[in-house]
C-alpha cells in the first residue's frame, strides 16, 4: 500500500473569491469544517499515514489549523513556497520530502477514494515502465467517465485503460473523461519537469500520456470541487452528513413473483410482512431511502411502464401514511439482452441516484435479496446487506444504526 499523500495547496483561489479573501482555498469552511479536513479524513480512512502539504498563499493558516496532524490521527508535514509558484515548481522544491511512490491530490477536489482498489488497478495495468521497456515514470490518473456531462472532458482513455491524450485546453477530439486530480506517481516523474516555473499538469501529464506510461482509472463516482463559486454549493451538498439506504423492491419490500413472472399492477403488489415497519424505522433513524429495482417485464412487453410508475406512486403513498418516506425510485425498464448499464448487476441506477441527489455511495448501504444486488453494490463500492427473499427488509433493518 501507499503510505504518503502529497497535496497541492498553494494557489490563490481567485475563482473562489470572496471566500478566499482571508484564507487559502482549502481552508474555506463547509458545514463548519475546512474543506481540507474532508480530504485528510478520506486519506486516513484509506490507510495513508503521512501527508505532505505544499503550501503557498496564506499557508500559515493551514499550518496553524492542522499542526503536525496528531489531533487528526495522521502525520502532516509542509513545504512552503511563494504563492506565484506553479504546481510543478512546488513539487520540485519539495522533492526531498517526497517518497518514491506517492498519491498526489489537488486541494480543491473531493473524490470517493478507495485506495486499495485504485492501487490494484495501477499494479494490474503494469504502469511501471521498467516492465514496458520505457524510461519514464509509471503513473495512474483517476478519470471521471463524465456520463452525465458534468463538465468538459480533458482526457482520452483507450480500451486498454491507458491515457492516450491529456488536453488541458479541452478542445481535442475524442476526449472521454475528466482528470479528477488524484494520481499515483513515482517520484521520478518529477524529472520530466523543465527548469523555470513549470506546471505539473501542462508539462508532465502530456509527456506521460504520449509515452504510454499513464494508466487511466475510469470511474463513475462523480468528483466534487470547490475550485469555483459555481461548483462550490454542489460540494457543500455532497459533503453534508447523510444516511443513505438503497433498497431493492421485489423480494425486499414486496412479495416476489415466480421466476419469469412480474407484478403487473398495484392490485398484484403485496408488502412483505414487516416491510412497512422496517422502512418506517429507517425513516425515523434519519435515512434517505431510494428504491433500486429491475423491471425487465417492461422491455419484454409484459408490463406497461405507466403501471410500474403507478405501483411506485401507490407504494410511496402507502408508506408515507405509515411514516416512511421514499426519496426516489429508480427502475430499469430494459430487457436482459439490451446491454444497458442500469440493469442490475450493473450499477448504473446506483450511480444515477448518487449523482442526482449528491450523496456518497461509498458511505451508503444497499439492502437486497439477490446476488445481483450484491454485485451492483460491490461495483459501486457500496456496503451490501443481504436479506432472505421470504423475509425481506425486515430481516436487515436492525443491522443499521
Amino acid at each position: 500500500m501507499l503510505r504518503q499523500a502529497v497535496i497541492l495547496a498553494g494557489g490563490k483561489g481567485t475563482r473562489l473569491m470572496p471566500l478566499t479573501a482571508d484564507r487559502p482555498k482549502p481552508m474555506v469552511e463547509i458545514h463548519g469544517r475546512p474543506f481540507l479536513e474532508y480530504l485528510i479524513d478520506l486519506l486516513k480512512e484509506d490507510g495513508i499515514e503521512r501527508v505532505l502539504i505544499l503550501t503557498g498563499y496564506m499557508g500559515e493558516k493551514i499550518v496553524e489549523h492542522f499542526g503536525d496532524g496528531s489531533k487528526f490521527g495522521i502525520e502532516i508535514t509542509y513545504n512552503d513556497s511563494p504563492a506565484d509558484d506553479e504546481t510543478g515548481t512546488r513539487l520540485v522544491k519539495a522533492k526531498d520530502k517526497i517518497e518514491d511512490e506517492f498519491l498526489l491530490l489537488y486541494c480543491d477536489n473531493y473524490w470517493p477514494l478507495k485506495l486499495e482498489k485504485l492501487l490494484a488497478f495501477h499494479r494490474e495495468h503494469d504502469a511501471d515502465p521498467s516492465r514496458r521497456g520505457r524510461d519514464r515514470a509509471g503513473s495512474t490518473m483517476v478519470v471521471y467517465s463524465n456520463k452525465d456531462k458534468y463538465s468538459r472532458e480533458n482526457v482520452r482513455v483507450n480500451t486498454e485503460g491507458f491515457v492516450e491524450l491529456y488536453d488541458k485546453s479541452r478542445t481535442a477530439e475524442g476526449l472521454n473523461g475528466i482528470d479528477v486530480g488524484f494520481f499515483i506517481l513515482k517520484k521520478s516523474a518529477l524529472d520530466l519537469l523543465p527548469e523555470g516555473n513549470p506546471s505539473f499538469e501542462r508539462e508532465v501529464l502530456p509527456q506521460l500520456a504520449s509515452t504510454g506510461t499513464l494508466a487511466g482509472y475510469l470511474t463513475d463516482h462523480r468528483y466534487y470541487t470547490i475550485g469555483s463559486l459555481e461548483r462550490f454549493e454542489q460540494a457543500v451538498e455532497f459533503l453534508k452528513p447523510k444516511k443513505i439506504a438503497l433498497v431493492d423492491r421485489d423480494g425486499t419490500i414486496n412479495v416476489k413473483s415466480a421466476k419469469g413472472k412480474y407484478v403487473k399492477n398495484w392490485s398484484e403488489f403485496t408488502f412483505l410482512p414487516g416491510a412497512i415497519d422496517a422502512l418506517t424505522k429507517l425513516t425515523k433513524k434519519g435515512y434517505e431511502i431510494y428504491v433500486i429495482t429491475n423491471q425487465p417485464g417492461i422491455g419484454r412487453g409484459v408490463v406497461r411502464r405507466q403501471d410500474v410508475e403507478e405501483i411506485h406512486a401507490n407504494m410511496s403513498k402507502e408508506l408515507k401514511k405509515n411514516g416512511a418516506t421514499i426519496h426516489g425510485v429508480y427502475y430499469c425498464p430494459h430487457h436482459w439482452d439490451d446491454g444497458c448499464e442500469c440493469l442490475k448487476p450493473k450499477p448504473g441506477m446506483l450511480f444515477q441516484a448518487a449523482r442526482e441527489h449528491r450523496f456518497d455511495l461509498t458511505k451508503a448501504v444497499f439492502i437486497g435479496d439477490d446476488e445481483r444486488d450484491g454485485v451492483a453494490a460491490e461495483t459501486a463500492d457500496c456496503r451490501f446487506i443481504y436479506v432472505p427473499t421470504e423475509k425481506g427488509i425486515a430481516a436487515g433493518v436492525d443491522k443499521l444504526t
